[in-house]
């Protein structure tokens, strides 16, 4: 049994605190801390079988982070903030010596760029102190990698074609609004597209490669290739992939909005000047688009989720699909959160129970796919996220060849 701290008070957050608090064989005592305690607070006063400590941090403040953790003493810091808070958690349990985790890459917050130079850099420090870091578990990043791992554990010898598929096929009521923090959203989709091929990135203009695909239990929706941080780490850790693309979903209603924000200047990143003071744009925008924890109560539809897999076996070549579908309604019901945050948290909650509990643990700085994916498989279908595969099953007849 384990204390925790979570960092981070949104709709994840949110997720991750009741999944916690519903392992507490595990999960021994929750603190949850952010920069707006009352939103700590109502996520606390919702759990019912445990008593939730809360906090204010900032996580851009070292020092303050050291004051929380030492006063605390977790034995893991579960950071579900925003990804520009990534590198000062670090230096934060690096200092009082607790491990880390995360859900999503770091990135400059003057540049929309995000990739894993800046915690891959950490390694040493980490390994040094004895101190493990496990980074973006969530979905994807995340489940994505494992499995991967596992297709490639169970099903290849060598992965050479590997297709992410990310579909949302929900409607939340709203005319315009993200499914997770709107400035990552937006930051993350309006910047340039990248894929893997032939032992090098490929760069595109932003969202001008889709096509639609077919998602289980969904239908042909129009898909978007986009880049996305864990095929940097996928490449890196299966060097047989000969090809990684990332495809996302989005509406004709959402893409129209998009377009316009964007020729009006709503998603620029640098600071402008309005009546003496300096604001950015995008964080306005976010300012008053609804609050993505706020999508959940009337929510309908589902995810769908997976990896397109082609490869080798036994000297012959073998196609592989696994995948996840998960209904908004449904996880409404059961923790008050929409689906794109309990994909997200309820993957955090497993891989800091990995950690917790030994299956996986080690000194350094990893990624998803780095790990056994057997055990972590197992828990998917335990708490929430059952898991499809379809062996041999036919796949876009592109497959093998460039977009």
């Amino acid at each position: 049994m384990s204390k925790v701290l979570i960092i981070g008070a949104g709709g994840v957050g949110n997720v991750v605190v009741k999944k916690c608090a519903m392992n507490s064989d595990v999960f021994s005592e929750i603190m949850l801390a952010s920069r707006t305690k009352e939103k700590c607070d109502q996520i606390a006063s919702e759990v019912k079988n445990m008593v939730v400590k809360t906090a204010q941090v900032d996580a851009d403040n070292v020092p303050e982070l050291v004051s929380l953790i030492n006063e605390f003493k977790p034995k893991l810091v579960i950071n579900v903030a925003l990804p520009y808070q990534d590198l000062t958690i670090m230096d934060a349990c690096l200092e009082c010596g607790v491990h880390y985790m995360d859900t999503a890459n770091y990135e400059p917050k003057d540049e929309a760029k995000f990739e894993y130079k800046w915690q891959w850099a950490y390694q040493d420090r980490f390994k040094e102190k004895g101190l493990m870091a496990l980074l973006g578990c969530g979905f994807d990043p995340g489940v994505t990698q494992v499995f991967t791992a596992y297709a490639l554990k169970h099903h290849f010898d060598e992965i050479h074609y590997l297709d992410i598929v990310d579909c949302n096929a929900g409607d939340h009521g709203k005319s315009f609004a993200t499914n997770f923090n709107p400035e990552i959203n937006i930051r993350e989709i309006t910047q340039k597209g990248k894929y893997w091929e032939d032992g090098k990135w490929v760069e595109i203009d932003p969202m001008s490669i889709h096509k639609p695909i077919d998602y289980p239990e969904v239908g042909p929706k129009e898909s978007y290739l986009l880049y996305h941080e864990e095929l940097e780490s996928l490449v890196k850790n299966i060097p047989t992939i000969k090809r990684a693309r990332f495809w996302m979903t989005f509406s004709p209603q959402y893409i129209n909005f998009l377009n316009v924000l964007q020729e009006v200047g709503m998603t620029r990143i640098d600071t402008i000047n309005y009546e003496g003071k300096e604001i950015v744009p995008l964080q306005f925008l976010k300012a008053v688009l609804p609050e993505p924890g706020s999508l959940g109560e009337n929510y309908t539809g589902q995810t769908s989720i997976g990896c397109q897999i082609k490869g080798i076996k036994d000297g012959k070549e073998k196609t592989y699909f696994v995948y996840n579908n998960c209904n908004h309604a449904e996880t409404y019901k059961e923790v008050g959160a929409q689906a794109v945050s309990y994909t997200t948290g309820v993957p955090a909650m497993i891989g800091a129970k990995m950690m917790l509990t030994s299956q996986w643990m080690k000194p350094g700085v990893f990624n998803m796919e780095e790990f056994n994916p057997d055990p972590f498989m197992d828990e998917l279908n335990k708490h929430g996220l059952p898991w499809h595969e379809k062996v041999n099953v036919e796949l876009p007849h592109e497959y093998p060849v460039s977009v």
